[in-house]
């Protein structure tokens, strides 16, 4: 049901510092040490793409990518060699500018993949701590609107604070005409218990994203759900799509990363399911396995 082919894609973490405190911040602990990859990886990726042909797109990401001046640059140069694609990971308050946006635009950007953590503005700013930037995230979607030739993706997080907003969400952008994809990311801790009270009890959860996905695809969005139960999903199992970009990271990071413990499930040896990750450490340890809940995929 995705609009893109995360294969076809690459991913380098570029910058580490952000301007927000969002409380659901996978790398908030780790963002200070981690190391960005530099000019030298990009050429790297180049070459090894212009022998295999291997990625259209390419994906600037890390922390907040448009507080770092070397963007356009980057972009340019990936562009100049071969790529079709280029997209930056933002929670968009920059973009609410037009000059920022049509220099990257001009740059060579033509995908941006822009976080929306609530559906109202009290919300939204007490999860990222910021004043006003529920305001200028949706002055972004409405400024890069008015281009041609450019793809939007909302991506939201969901957490205790959010998840009775998803419908919400997607009315507020409904009128975008260039949003081809929502993706919600169900919130999972780097860590082993969920020391926020962030994430939300699968079954709890359950109607808030049926009625959100079935919303999205009224509109004619494609959508992505990370980190769900396929089996819980029932005729919407297909929105289930934890595929990712080949990622290039600093190393460190997966030594956090593999705290999460994923792949998790009672049902783990005999569930044809595809795409499903189970459960992971935290959840388990704030609402169990659901052992009388989920069923495997035959």
């Amino acid at each position: 049901m995705g609009f893109f082919d995360h294969a076809r894609y690459v991913e380098l973490t570029v910058h580490f510092e952000c301007n927000l405190r969002c409380e659901h911040c996978m790398i908030e602990d780790t963002m200070k040490r981690l190391r960005p990859e530099t000019l030298e990886s990009l050429y790297e990726v180049i070459e090894i793409n212009k022998k295999s042909d291997k990625w259209d797109g390419i994906i600037f990401t890390g922390s907040e990518v448009t507080l770092w001046a070397e963007l356009p640059r980057f972009v340019a140069i990936a562009r100049k060699n071969g790529f079709k694609k280029a997209r930056i990971q933002t929670h968009g308050m920059r973009l609410a500018k037009k000059e920022y946006a049509r220099k990257l635009i001009d740059a060579g950007v033509n995908e941006f993949f822009i976080s929306v953590t609530a559906g109202d503005a009290a919300t939204h700013d007490e999860i990222t701590q910021v004043p006003g930037s529920f305001a200028k995230t949706m002055a972004a979607f409405e400024v890069l609107d008015e281009f041609n030739d450019v793809d939007l993706i909302s991506n939201t997080v969901i957490t205790k604070r959010s998840y009775k907003q998803l419908r919400t969400i997607v009315q507020n952008l409904s009128h975008i005409k260039n949003l081809v994809q929502m993706d919600f990311w169900n919130y999972w801790p780097m860590s082993e218990v969920d020391e926020k009270d962030l994430i939300v009890e699968h079954l709890e959860l359950l109607p808030f994203i049926r009625e959100a996905l079935t919303l999205a695809v009224k509109y004619e969005r494609s959508v992505e759900l990370k980190n769900y139960p396929e089996c819980l999903l029932g005729n919407l199992h297909t929105f289930l799509i934890n595929d990712q970009p080949k990622l290039y990271i600093d190393k460190s990071f997966w030594t956090e990363f593999e705290k999460n413990g994923f792949h998790q499930c009672v049902f783990k040896n005999e569930c044809q399911a595809k795409q499903c990750l189970g459960l992971n450490t935290a959840y388990i340890n704030k609402h169990g396995f659901h052992e009388n809940d989920l069923l495997p995929f035959a």
